[in-house]
Order: structure tokens, then C-alpha cells, then sequence
């Protein structure tokens, strides 16, 4: 599929890979509607931090992916829908599990029979690593079983299912996206990497973590985008699982090391009760296979974690960035 002149629909447009996205999408000369979550602030999200000449160039409408008249409207003029929209804080998830199912199950529900009723060209679902759990085997294929360790993983182990479901019942032309530890610029305060670069730019000497054995593959967050675009373009992804990976993993103690030694060598790392997940929650090995990808696709890897790792501090070494975040509060 030729995606120039596509009128594009991307839910979660406002958050961290949405964005993103939006700005390579626009490099591809889509014609782009963002749906951003409503609140009383008229907030865009991570959309208002993008230069005025790109924001001018998109549709945004303010909206709730749990909303199905919502969805309907705003997807009706589609052809290709990229679906990101999700909590996805896995200890919030311990707190507030329906919440996760209103947002997860139904919220893809609602972009599914939307796609259903407007003949949609493309939908692309976005899963997440997560839905594995711990390796039984790696790399992890698209083959390895589904294990939900936490209700945020069984959400969306139920939108993957879902949206199989969809596509085998009634022929609605899905791909589920499912990609490995995204990080880089704008990344949520509740994710590792954003954790610990904010602690040590705060001036922390102890960086506060929860468990640093386990591991994780890590995947810039432009690597990530440029493979839901090249997954988009793929007619050979219809009705496929496709996972997004480098096939390599490190553990958090060294991520955290090696950042710590690229900010402040002096920093110690100590385990903060509060962040440790519920021992059977914890995923302990998240280590990728990119096979499936590279063979439908014309995507590759063009960014290795130390490059990565360098443009992301160099984002939130910026005051204005860094303000955005609370570092010395524990974001669950």
C-alpha cells in the first residue's frame, strides 16, 4: 500500500509513540486525523510540544476511545487506522483493573466495528510486548504462548483476541503491531528509562528502582514508528501478529549503570519497595525475535541503545522537557 495522500485516523495520537508517529506519518504526506483524550485543559498532549507548522498540517479531535458514537464519527472519512490508544501503566493496572478493561478491550472493540461498518482499508492494532510474559523460549516469536502476568497484559491479550477475531469473522483487513520496550523522547514518567535519567538530572545521587534482574529488549521510539509505518505499507501483514524488536536484551541493573555513568558516575542505584511488582507479576525475560518483520517488510533496525540512549538524555537534559516531570514522586 502507497501511503501518500492516505487520510489516516491514530488514536493515542497525544501520547508517547503517537506522536511520533504523527510526525513520521506526515513525512509520508498523509492526511492525518489525531484523536487526543478530551479534558477540560484543551491539552493535546505531546502534540502541543511539536512545532505549530506540523500541528496546523493534522486534524485533532478531542475525544474517548471508550465512546463507540465517538469513534464512529471520528473514523467515518478513514482509510487507514493506526490504533494506539491504551493504559497502559502495568501498576496502575494493579489498582484500577476495569478501568484497563473499558480502555483496552472496549476502546479496540469501538475501532474494530467502526472499521467494520466503513470498510476501512487498514487497521493497525497496537499490542504490546508484555502479552508473553516471561520468555519460555528466545528470541520470542509470534509463535510464543500468551501469559498475562498483570491485568494490563490480560487486557490487552484480550484486544489482541479480539481483533483476530474481527479478522477472521468478518474479513476486517487487521495487523496487531506488537512492539518491545519502546523509549526515547517523551516517554512517561512511569517507564524505567524516563525514570532514572529524570532522577540523576534532579541531582538524586540514589536512584530508586524495583527489581534489576529482569530483562528487556529495547527499542527506540523512531525504530518503532518506521515499523508501523512499513507494516502499513505491507499488504503481506493482513491478519498477522507482527512483532517490532532489536533481538537483544540487557538487564535493568545494567540499562541503569550505563545511564548513570553518562550522567553522574557517582549515582548508587537502591531497590524501592513500592516499585517492585508482585512476584508472579513480574516479567523476567522480554527478548524479541524480528524475523517476522524483516521477511514482510522493508523495515530494519537504524538505531543501536547507546544512540538511542544519547538522544534521549540529550531531550530531557532540556529544562522545558525536564519540567514536564515529577521526579521526586513515584508515578505508578
Amino acid at each position: 500500500m502507497e501511503l501518500k495522500n492516505k487520510k489516516i485516523f491514530i488514536t493515542g495520537a497525544d501520547g508517547f509513540i503517537g506522536s511520533h508517529l504523527v510526525e513520521n506519518l506526515l513525512l509520508e504526506n498523509c492526511e492525518i486525523t489525531a484523536l487526543v483524550n478530551y479534558n477540560s485543559f484543551n491539552s493535546w498532549g505531546w502534540l502541543d510540544s511539536l512545532p505549530k507548522n506540523i500541528v496546523s498540517n493534522i486534524e485533532v479531535i478531542s475525544g474517548d476511545i471508550r465512546d463507540a458514537n465517538c469513534i464512529r464519527n471520528a473514523s467515518k472519512n478513514a482509510e487507514v487506522i493506526f490504533h494506539l490508544a491504551a493504559l497502559i501503566a502495568i501498576p496502575y493496572s494493579y489498582l484500577a483493573p476495569e478501568s484497563y478493561i473499558d480502555t483496552n478491550v472496549k476502546g479496540t472493540l469501538n475501532i474494530l466495528q467502526a472499521a467494520r461498518d466503513f470498510n476501512i482499508e487498514k487497521v493497525l492494532i497496537t499490542s504490546t510486548s508484555e502479552v508473553y510474559g516471561t520468555a519460555k523460549y528466545v528470541p520470542i516469536n509470534e509463535l510464543h504462548p500468551k501469559q498475562g502476568q498483570s491485568p494490563y497484559s490480560g487486557t490487552k491479550i484480550a484486544a489482541d483476541h479480539l481483533a483476530e477475531s474481527f479478522y477472521r469473522s468478518f474479513g476486517i483487513p487487521v495487523t496487531i503491531v506488537r512492539p518491545f520496550n519502546t523509549y526515547g523522547p517523551r516517554q512517561s514518567a512511569r517507564a524505567v528509562i524516563p525514570t532514572i535519567i529524570t532522577q540523576l538530572l534532579t541531582g538524586n545521587t540514589e536512584i530508586k528502582l524495583g527489581s534489576i534482574h529482569p530483562t528487556r529488549d529495547l527499542l527506540f521510539v523512531k525504530d518503532t514508528t518506521q515499523g508501523f509505518i512499513e507494516i502499513a505499507k505491507s499488504d503481506k501483514c493482513l491478519g498477522e501478529e507482527v512483532n517490532i524488536a532489536t533481538s537483544s536484551e540487557i538487564t535493568i541493573g545494567d540499562l541503569a549503570s550505563k545511564i548513570i555513568e553518562l550522567i553522574n558516575p557517582e549515582a548508587k542505584i537502591i531497590c524501592a519497595e513500592e516499585r517492585l511488582r508482585p512476584e508472579k507479576s513480574e516479567v523476567e525475560r522480554l527478548y524479541g525475535c524480528n524475523k517476522k518483520i524483516q521477511s514482510l517488510t522493508n523495515w530494519k533496525q537504524n538505531y543501536t541503545l547507546d544512540v538511542g540512549l544519547e538522544e534521549t538524555i540529550n531531550w530531557f537534559k532540556n529544562p522545558i522537557n525536564l519540567a514536564n516531570y515529577k521526579a521526586h514522586i513515584y508515578n505508578v
